[in-house]
């Protein structure tokens, strides 16, 4: 195992992903097939499409990170794949390689959470800069279209305890973002527009505000449905780190009713997006003359909104669990804002705050790799029956607050 090659595979929403990664921190390759253009007409990801592209794109592109690595099947040291949570066709698209790959060198193959690969991306990018990592316990906020968690990140042993300290109740931020620009007529995914149209806007236009959440008595404590994994019952966790963003898409559907921005302009910018004569994808520009200013203070509105709470559940989580570093990963971890908001008001705190680079930010095989290294060295093996588990949960119960 000296040379501590691992290849990675992701495939559990809409991108098929391979990358070779050297002892979860130098990162030889990373392979991204994106589907973005094939679903962003339809304003979202298809899923049966989605298992469709994984399989047309799968061998491509494992082919191409070994070439981009400039090495061979026979140069790995184990296979990693996401086993879930993820869309099941999708999952089962990037098993199926991986067993086969994994049977036919004799290789061990590692079953890797999509979530934990998203917290290992902060951790490669740090470890790529010569930083070890740190031996307290950390927070990892994980945001992004189907996952809204704060998760209590501890090092034990060379190994990775997980422990949940808040979740989204609902809609995760990621989804809010996408819903909010299919809405106003804007292209998927919708946080990137989104984030790029707020900078030209008023943010404190629109007073949105997120009130407390309080537990529905007819779930007696148990999570609602959601797109995101399985977890502890919610009541179980402390109240005040809890997510939830299906209000403001409310809010913002009726601000749009009042203020009479649909349908002509919202019409224009559907045409923009995803019309006959669209672009394959429309500038920044384009984007802005279809927008009133109007629009444009409701869009910066909501993102302030957003952020700001993401921002003030994490920091309180931080400081009441005890915590000196905060790790923000994710798709949403991407965003402009974001980034300038937690980085702000983590130095007022004292509080160290990590990202990952922007490619690592969105879905990847390398995190996935990264992830697999502790894994390899402790010996944790998937069984030969491994298949997808689309709820699958990460780590352990709720953490208490101290």
């Amino acid at each position: 195992m000296a040379s501590g090659l691992i290849l990675g595979i992701e495939s559990s929403c809409d991108e098929t992903a391979a990358a070779v990664v050297e002892r979860g921190a130098r990162t030889l390759s990373s392979v991204v097939a994106s589907q973005i253009t094939m679903h962003a007409r339809y304003g979202g990801v298809v899923p049966e499409l989605a298992s469709r592209e994984h399989l047309r794109a799968i061998v491509p592109v494992v082919r191409a990170a070994l070439a981009e690595a400039k090495i061979k099947l026979d140069d790995l040291n184990a296979i990693a794949v996401t086993s879930g949570p993820g869309l099941a066709g999708a999952l089962l698209v990037g098993i199926t390689y991986a067993k086969a790959l994994a049977f036919a060198r004799g290789l061990p193959l590692i079953a890797v959470n999509h979530l934990e690969g998203h917290i290992h991306a902060v951790l490669l990018n740090q470890r790529t800069a010569g930083q070890p990592d740190q031996d307290a316990a950390q927070l990892a906020l994980v945001v992004s279209g189907g996952h809204t968690h704060l998760y209590l990140a501890q090092p034990i042993a060379g190994t990775w305890k997980y422990t949940l300290a808040g979740r989204t109740v609902d809609d995760a931020a990621g989804e809010a973002y996408d819903k909010v620009a299919k809405l106003l007529g804007l292209g998927y995914p919708g946080g990137p527009w989104i984030d790029a149209l707020a900078q030209y806007g008023n943010p404190h236009a629109v007073p949105f505000a997120f009130a407390q959440i309080k537990m529905k008595l007819h779930l007696a404590g148990k999570a609602p449905r959601t797109k995101a994994a399985t977890t502890a019952p919610i009541a179980e966790l402390d109240p005040h780190f809890l997510f939830s963003f299906s209000g403001i898409k409310t809010a913002v559907l009726r601000y749009v009713g009042l203020h009479n921005l649909r349908p002509e302009a919202e019409a224009r910018r559907t045409a923009l997006f995803t019309g006959p004569d669209a672009p394959l994808r429309p500038t920044v520009e384009e984007a802005l003359a279809m927008c009133d200013p109007i629009t444009l203070d409701l869009i910066a509105s909501f993102q302030r909104a957003v952020v700001g709470d993401l921002m003030k559940k994490t920091f309180a989580a931080a400081e009441s669990l005890g915590v000196a570093r905060v790790l923000v990963t994710g798709g949403v971890a991407s965003n402009r804002e974001l980034r300038a908001r937690f980085t702000a008001e983590a130095a007022r705190r004292g509080v160290a705050v990590s990202f990952p680079t922007l490619e690592l930010s969105t879905d990847n095989a390398a995190m996935i790799a990264a992830a697999a290294w502790p894994k390899l060295q402790a010996g944790d093996f998937a069984a030969h029956d491994l298949s997808a588990e689309p709820s699958l949960a990460l780590g352990g119960g709720p953490m208490q607050a101290r």
